[in-house]
């Protein structure tokens, strides 16, 4: 695909208001379409970035000849049917987490993706993170050493937010959490245990047969001998927003456990059999990592979208998810671009989105082990 050429639909404007200046401003983007089901915020998002072309239904945008390229912002029970149909329609797919949540859906949405030919990217902004990127090219540079253990958690409280949220199981909506850790280890979950833990008020356990407002995994890694740790609430706990990962090295350690506050970055000193290890820490800035975006995007790891009268709690955390929002949208397209897999392909998505599946299904199984399906 020629530079400066490419069309992109955006498909829901509550959150996806956000990437609509984004693609706008990429020097590969041609055009943007929008679509949304609510007329007053088409309306709006259409007036306040000048899009010259706005759809009521999906059908509309899949059906357009105009349009190469679709991002999902929608609500996750439509994900996976609406992921399909993009791809079947011969269109390039972006798709806000997760990818699905159930296993079949996992395996629809690969075998759309391979028959159709087409790019299936899963924008998980926690790969896409300042701290993550800090983290990862520490771990690039082997300032870590051999890996030992990761963890991540995910504390949200969804009360009063859109009615497919209540009673949701926590990790099917856990690839926050997962992502991060099986993108440093550069693997799969292979097998999980998870325990559900808390008392769900009986009302939010109609909708999905969930009684766990919070849920606790061990991951075996395909990496011999590593094993990950992931806690996921959504109800009935205290805790303030928080996204994080700890990868722990054999030569250093990295935590981010709060929002508001850098990451801890723990050395030692070499081992040496019979020697006592020298250990220090410090509180790394992380830095903005706008160099590695074009231009005219790079102001969007900082620029909040949303003004006063429409927040979201992404713009809370910093800049859209940490300054993520501008990467995921330039993988996407320059994956279109050069005709290559995205970072965060079908297979990809499809393996950090059934290790939260499998880890419900075994917290519903009181522990028991479920085998994680490799998807390629």
């Amino acid at each position: 695909m020629a530079h400066g050429t490419l069309r992109v639909a955006v498909v829901g404007l509550g959150f996806g208001a956000e990437f609509v200046p984004i693609y706008l401003d990429h020097p590969d983007v041609a055009s943007v379409v929008v679509c949304d089901a609510n007329p007053q915020r088409l309306a709006r998002v259409t007036e306040r970035f000048r899009v010259q072309e706005a759809c009521l239904q999906l059908d509309e945008v899949i059906g357009s000849p105009r349009i190469d390229a679709v991002h999902l912002v929608s609500g996750i029970p439509d994900h996976a049917g609406q992921a399909i149909a993009v791809l079947r329609a011969g269109k390039h797919c972006a798709c806000t987490v997760p990818m699905a949540t159930t296993i079949d859906d996992l395996h629809r949405i690969v075998a759309a993706q391979r028959e159709s030919g087409r790019t299936y990217m899963m924008m998980e902004t926690a790969v896409y993170t300042r701290q993550f990127l800090f983290a990862q090219d520490l771990h690039q540079r082997g300032e870590l050493g051999r890996l030992q253990f990761l963890r991540g958690a995910h504390y949200q409280d969804m009360e009063c937010w859109p009615p497919y949220w209540a009673g949701l199981p926590p990790m099917w909506y856990a690839t926050h959490a997962v992502g991060p850790l099986l993108a440093l280890a550069g693997t799969r979950a292979k097998r999980v245990q998870c325990l559900g833990s808390g008392e769900m008020r009986q009302e939010l356990r109609q909708q999905y047969g969930n009684p766990w407002p919070v849920e606790t995994a061990l991951f075996q890694l395909a990496v011999p001998g590593l094993c990950a740790e992931v806690t996921r609430t959504l109800f009935h706990c205290a805790r303030p927003y928080m996204e994080s990962f700890t990868v722990y090295g054999e030569d250093g350690c990295y935590e981010w456990q709060l929002e508001g506050e850098p990451p801890m970055l723990f050395r030692a000193s070499p081992v040496t059999p019979g020697q006592t290890r020298r250990h220090a820490a410090e509180r790394p800035q992380t830095p903005d990592r706008a160099d590695l975006l074009p231009a005219p995007i790079g102001r969007y790891t900082r620029r909040f979208v949303y003004g006063n009268d429409a927040q979201h709690l992404s713009f809370e955390q910093g800049g859209g998810h940490h300054g993520s929002h501008p990467h995921l949208v330039h993988e996407f397209v320059r994956s279109i671009v050069e005709a290559r897999a995205p970072r965060i392909d079908s297979v990809t998505a499809a393996n950090w989105t059934a290790a939260g599946i499998c880890a419900h299904q075994s917290a519903m199984a009181d522990g028991h082990a479920v085998e994680v399906p490799a998807f390629g």
